[in-house]
């Protein structure tokens, strides 16, 4: 939902004067797929919908969004001319349309790129947060000429704190808990706080083989 999560925030700015109206294309067919699951929950009054957006306008689309579908329409936006907002999932720039964006829009320090959420160590996404200044892609090396901004707010991983409390809520303590996602140090700081809550952690090693019976 983090592209949801961006058009809502987007449209707040624009609502309260912070942000110019430009033209907001959002290009990915899993994300607009996702988009009409929300949209289809505001109209049908979904009782997860906080009351102030049920009933109300589209959250997502303050009338300068534009959905595109057809690789045709994605293609054509190398044509643009002028200010403009492109929102691509990106699976932190490992692949799909993002990736031809990205190799149109880096070399000109007048273009903005927005990394949202966390980047993986490897993906070229951690490598433009991290300031290469050339990246290969699509067979050849582009240099990195755009300014990189990275935000790591917009991550949709849930936190320690997150985690702990969700582990809180099983119907019983767990006899063990496994961490199997994460980079080493942040895996054994939620290991710790397992461990804290008084119950059994660890933090899975590669190729380990554990009974679960």
């Amino acid at each position: 939902d983090r592209t949801e999560v961006i058009l809502f925030q987007l449209r707040a700015l624009l609502e309260q004067g912070l942000t110019p109206r430009l033209p907001i294309y959002v290009d990915s067919p899993m994300a607009l797929a996702a988009l009409r699951v929300y949209r289809r929950a505001i109209r049908e009054g979904d009782h997860e919908i906080a009351p102030r957006i049920a009933g109300g306008p589209d959250p997502f689309d303050g009338g300068n969004l534009t959905e595109i579908t057809d690789v045709e329409d994605s293609i054509a936006l190398a044509d643009l001319r002028g200010p403009a907002i492109i929102v691509s999932a990106s699976g932190m720039a490992s692949g799909g349309r993002v990736v031809h964006h990205l190799a149109r829009l880096l070399p000109d320090h007048h273009n903005s790129v927005v990394l949202v959420g966390f980047q993986a160590p490897g993906t070229r996404g951690r490598l433009l947060a991290d300031g290469v200044r050339q990246l290969k892609m699509l067979g050849r090396y582009v240099p990195v000429r755009a300014e990189v901004i990275d935000i790591g707010a917009f991550s949709v991983h849930a936190d320690r704190a997150e985690l702990v409390a969700w582990l809180r809520r099983a119907d019983r303590e767990p006899d063990m808990t496994y961490v199997v996602h994460g980079e080493p140090k942040s895996s054994e700081a939620l290991v710790d706080a397992i461990a804290e809550q008084g119950w059994a952690a660890v933090a899975a090693r590669q190729g380990e083989r554990v009974r679960l019976d």
